[in-house]
C-alpha cells in the first residue's frame, strides 16, 4: 500500500494506494467526525486539495447508526466522497468521555453523550463497525491515557491496548476485507520504554501502518517532540507513520522533519469557526476591529476561493454580523492553508531543503504574529 518516493536523512515523501485512490505523503487529513468536515461540502474539500479525510467510528455508530450507512452503500456513498477515507476507532472518545465510561478487559462500557443510552465497545465490534462503513483505513481500538499519568497506570493501559490490538487484528483477518487496511496505535504516555514496548509488540502482531496516539492531550510540545524523536527511528521504514490529532503549522514542519507521514487535526475548521485564520504571515483573529477597513486579501500568497475573492474587511464584517458564510469561508481557507502547507513541505523534501524552508517559513510566520500582536 505504501511506496517511498524520496527518502532523505529522516524526512520523506511517499504514496499510499487505496481502493479509492492514491494520496501523497506527508499529508494533512481534514477531520469529518460525523461524516462531514464542518461547514464544507465534498466539492469544497476537493477544491482545497484534500486527498483523504477522516470519520469517527464512535460518532457514526451512535448517529445516524451503522445500519443506515450500510443501507446507503457505505460511508463513501452516504457522504458523496469518492476519495480515501480513514476512521478513528473511538479510543480518543474513551479518553475524552472519562466521566461516563468504564474500562475492562472486554472493552469499554459507556453512556451515549447524545441520549444517555448504554453501550459496550469491544475491539471486535469496533473492527466490525469500520468494516461495515467500508473505509479504506481502519484503526485499532485502544486506550488513550491522559497527561500527566502515573507510570503504573500507563503500563497496565499499554498491556490492555496490546491485547485489544491482537483481538482487532484477529477480527480484521476473519472479516477478510481486502479493500481495507488496519493501523495499530502506539501508546505509552511520556515513558520511553513503554512506548518502545508498545511499538515492538504491535510490529510483532503486524499492521499495514502505525499510528502514534496519546499526544496532543495537554503535554508540553517539548515532551511530545522528545517522544517522537526517540520513537520514529524505530518504526518500520516501509509502513506509513500517522501522528494522531496533531497539526499546527509549526508542528507540521517539525514532525515531517522527523519522518511523520500522516497528520489530522480539527483545528482548521474549529479555529475558523471562532474567527482565527492561518496565513503565511501568522495567525489572524478576523474578529479584531483592526480589520474593519482592511481591504487587502486575507493572505496574498494563498490561492483559495476565500483569498481570491474577499477582503479581510468583508470577512471581519461577516463574522461580526454572525453570518453563516463567515464560517464556511474561514473554514475553507484554513483547510486549504494546511493542505497547501503540506504540498510545500513535500516539495521541500523532494528538493532536499526541508530544514531551510522550515526556517524560512517559521521566521515569517512568527514575525507576522508578533507584528500583529503589537499593532
Amino acid at each position: 500500500m505504501f511506496k517511498i518516493i524520496k527518502n532523505n536523512n529522516h524526512d520523506r515523501t511517499g504514496e499510499v494506494k487505496t481502493a479509492h485512490g492514491v494520496f501523497k505523503t506527508p499529508v494533512f487529513m481534514p477531520v469529518g467526525t460525523q461524516g462531514t468536515v464542518k461547514g464544507l461540502s465534498p466539492e469544497d474539500l476537493k477544491s482545497a486539495g484534500a486527498e483523504i479525510i477522516l470519520g469517527n467510528a464512535y460518532h457514526l455508530y451512535l448517529r445516524p447508526g451503522i445500519d443506515v450507512i450500510k443501507q446507503a452503500g457505505g460511508l463513501h456513498r452516504f457522504m458523496s466522497w469518492d476519495r480515501p477515507l480513514l476512521t478513528d476507532s473511538g479510543g480518543y472518545q474513551v479518553f475524552s468521555l472519562s466521566d461516563i465510561r468504564r474500562i475492562n478487559e472486554e472493552g469499554v462500557e459507556f453512556q451515549s453523550h447524545f441520549d444517555g443510552s448504554k453501550h459496550l465497545f469491544t475491539p471486535e465490534l469496533v473492527i466490525d463497525i469500520q468494516d461495515a462503513l467500508g473505509v479504506d483505513i481502519a484503526m485499532c481500538f485502544d486506550e488513550c491515557v491522559p497527561y500527566p499519568c502515573e507510570k503504573e497506570y500507563v503500563e497496565k493501559s499499554v498491556d490492555l491496548s496490546l491485547r485489544w490490538a491482537e483481538r482487532c487484528k484477529n477480527r480484521f483477518k476473519r472479516n477478510g476485507n481486502i479493500n481495507q487496511f488496519l493501523f495499530g496505535i502506539i501508546q505509552g504516555g511520556m515513558y520511553r520504554k513503554l512506548r518502545e514496548k508498545s511499538l515492538q509488540e504491535l510490529v510483532n502482531i503486524g499492521f499495514d501502518g502505525y499510528a502514534i496516539g496519546g499526544l496532543s492531550v495537554g503535554e508540553p510540545r517539548e515532551a511530545a517532540t522528545e517522544v517522537l524523536s526517540n520513537l520514529l527511528p524505530l518504526l518500520p521504514k516501509d509502513k506509513p507513520r500517522y501522528l494522531m490529532g496533531v497539526g499546527t503549522p509549526e508542528e507540521l514542519w517539525e514532525y515531517t522533519g522527523l519522518g511523520v507521514d500522516m497528520f489530522d487535526c480539527v483545528m482548521p475548521t474549529r479555529n475558523g469557526r471562532n474567527g482565527q485564520l492561518f496565513t503565511s504571515s501568522g495567525k489572524v483573529n478576523i474578529k479584531s476591529a483592526r480589520y474593519k477597513n482592511d481591504f487587502t486579501p486575507l493572505d496574498p500568497e494563498c490561492s483559495c476561493y476565500t483569498c481570491s475573492n474577499f477582503s479581510r474587511a468583508y470577512l471581519a464584517h461577516l463574522f461580526r454580523a454572525g453570518e453563516l458564510l463567515a464560517l464556511r469561508l474561514n473554514s475553507l481557507h484554513n483547510v486549504h492553508f494546511m493542505i497547501n502547507l503540506l504540498a510545500n513541505i513535500r516539495l521541500s523534501i523532494t528538493n532536499g531543503c526541508h530544514d531551510e524552508k522550515k526556517k524560512e517559513f517559521l521566521q515569517k510566520y512568527i514575525k507576522g504574529e508578533l507584528e500583529d500582536d503589537l499593532s
